[in-house]
């Protein structure tokens, strides 16, 4: 998993356990583009903070919209009512005037009140006194997107955090189906684990075709296969099928393509120094790989050495712009595309 991934999960796996144990920062600015970690820690702080019949008196939920700084802060001045703290949240803070204004607050906060600023697929100017003020202060969760790349890896620590293992190929064609948004994969992992027989620790492919409803034989992660074996016949085959469903859209498969042959340079790149690589080299320029899959990209660096690697790097990058419409491009259809571009990889 990518460094930044591990940390804000390590991160947050570590705030959960204090707020399970009662522990809780005067202020949370919960923020970031990937808005799956900043709920899952606000959701948490709103089941733990308050107890249930205290809820009525010291809880206080609203949303940016709806609120100013001003009003968050005098919110967050009062005391408790016959309790040992208050919870004030606020959400889609990224809506809220006068949000710098909070700085005022972080700089001197009731050690009664818990203030919980959840910006959604946003966040806070980190340059500016309010991020400064409850960076200081308070805990700051600033979730970042995942790339395609570094997905499966988030699937297999996930699955093993649930005490599941997921085959290497059941994860990357999960992570193809659900894409990066992690909301999704969690909803499609809560499905399917509803759906496998009782006592099962382990997930198939099998078991992603049957019940979130995408087929390995027909998957960017097939065709990327393939064309590491330059088989052609399957990969064009692949390409078509692909290229004519409903979902397709032909920017998101030149990016998979542009990673796995981004992966394949890098490699060829290593071995062309000489020897044998290291353990840690090979890990490094096959970054986000799991060893699962080394020995494909052992043979693809031998098909695809590093001049040719670099050429399917450069008609990628083409291709990439045809597929948003470059060159008048949009009088041929994504599908026509793809099967062009696997065409002229698989004769590189």
């Amino acid at each position: 998993m990518a460094k930044s991934s591990v940390n804000i999960d390590a991160q947050c796996s570590k705030i959960l356990s204090e707020v399970q144990a009662g522990r809780f920062s005067p202020v949370y600015l919960l923020m970031g583009d990937e808005p799956y970690y900043p709920e899952m820690v606000c959701n948490a702080i709103l089941e733990q903070c308050i107890p249930e019949e205290e809820k009525d008196f010291n809880e206080t939920v609203c949303y940016g919209s709806e609120v100013t700084a001003a009003q968050v802060i005098t919110a967050a001045r009062r005391f408790p009512m016959m309790a040992e703290r208050q919870l004030v949240v606020v959400k889609e803070a990224q809506q809220m005037k006068g949000i710098e204004d909070l700085a005022i607050y972080c700089g001197e906060p009731l050690d009664s009140t818990v203030l919980v600023i959840l910006m959604h697929k946003a966040s806070a100017d980190k340059r500016k006194a309010f991020y400064k003020a409850a960076a200081k202060v308070g805990t700051v969760v600033d979730s970042p997107v995942l790339r395609d790349y570094q997905i499966p890896e988030w699937i297999l620590s996930y699955y093993a955090s649930r005490g599941l293992q997921i085959e290497p190929q059941a994860a990357a064609l999960l992570g193809e189906s659900a894409g990066t948004d992690l909301s999704t994969l969690v909803v499609e992992t809560d499905k399917l684990t509803k759906s496998l027989p009782e006592g099962t620790t382990r997930v198939t492919v099998a078991d992603i075709e049957r019940n979130v409803g995408i087929s390995r034989q027909f998957s960017i992660f097939e065709l990327t296969k393939e064309l590491s074996y330059r088989n052609a016949a399957k990969a064009l085959s692949i390409a078509s099928h692909l290229g004519n469903s409903a979902k397709f859209a032909m920017p998101m498969a030149v990016s998979a393509l542009f990673t796995h042959f981004s992966r394949i340079l890098k490699y060829g790149a290593l071995l062309a120094r000489g020897g044998y690589p290291s353990p840690e080299d090979k890990a490094r320029a096959l970054a986000g790989v799991n060893p699962y899959f080394y020995k494909e990209y052992d043979t693809a660096v031998r098909n695809y050495p590093v001049r040719k690697a670099m050429a399917a790097v450069s008609l990628l990058c083409e291709y990439d712009y045809l597929g948003k419409g470059g060159d008048g491009s949009t009088l041929v259809s994504d599908g026509d595309l793809l099967v062009e571009l696997t065409a002229k990889l698989l004769n590189l």
